[in-house]
């Protein structure tokens, strides 16, 4: 299927590693032209219609320097939020610092982005919001209480603007990974296992058991998903809450 996404500009924060890789890597498979921003962009895979950009999404002028960079190249048509996870650990006992960093790195960075490129999107009658969730928005995860509870905000604003910009033609959604196979997936295995005396290898088995289809997903199944949210195809998709996670979330 052709997406009619040829010739798209888009924005995919946090696109060297893991989930935004696999989106940046899908767009640019239909003919989208990519600004791929993280911090580390040295080991982003070499593509012709991917451009490195770096950005801190916990530092402002970062966020300023990035959205001025942006507008200088034209805008775009497709804006993908993805940031990265905060620290595990349970809700109780967490500092008013690491709730205020949660929010500001997570949040509010992309709220801030998401807020200055959409009026060019506007202006043309077109445009793609999407944001990177967690399955934890529907089922909190264990011992992940800042993303939990980050998460859960950032799905609140999602649907709010949905709701804001549709007759303006701009889609807004969200799309909730599952157990995907990615360093962030690994790291938490690993601290799960430390914390539970276990071995890795017993706590992915648990997991894999949790998955009705028996595996975890892979990047390149995610970032399919994803680019079929921002194409022409799913112009009628909007304020959609999407999940990849083989049917792990039980919850209707």
């Amino acid at each position: 299927m052709d997406l009619n996404i040829s010739g798209k500009r888009a924005l995919v924060l946090g696109g060297s590693r893991g989930l935004g890789a696999a989106i940046a890597q899908a767009l640019a498979a239909e003919g989208a032209i990519v600004f791929a921003a993280a911090r580390n962009i040295e080991a982003m895979p070499a593509s012709s219609n991917i451009y490195p950009v770096r950005v801190d999404l916990a530092d402002q002028a970062s966020i300023d320097e990035l959205i001025a960079l942006v507008r200088r190249e034209g805008g775009i048509d497709i804006l993908v939020n993805n940031t990265g996870g905060p620290k595990a650990g349970p809700a109780m006992g967490q500092s008013s610092e690491n709730w205020q960093s949660a929010f500001r790195v997570m949040a509010t960075s992309i709220f801030a982005i998401t807020d200055a490129l959409l009026p060019a999107m506007i202006e043309k009658r077109w445009g793609r919001v999407l944001t990177i969730g967690s399955s934890g928005v529907v089922q909190p995860i264990a011992n992940l209480a800042l993303s939990n509870a980050v998460r859960a905000a950032i799905a609140g604003w999602s649907k709010t603007l949905a709701g804001e910009v549709a007759r303006h033609g701009v889609t807004v959604n969200m799309i909730l990974p599952g157990r995907i196979d990615t360093d962030r997936v690994r790291e938490l295995d690993g601290i799960k296992a430390e914390k539970t005396g276990s071995n890795l290898a017993a706590v992915q088995e648990a997991s894999r058991n949790d998955i009705p289809v028996g595996r975890y997903g892979h990047p390149e199944e995610f970032g399919v998903v994803a680019a079929f949210l921002v194409s022409a195809q799913a112009s009628y998709i909007n304020g959609a809450t999407i999940r990849v996670d083989g049917g792990m979330i039980r919850g209707i």
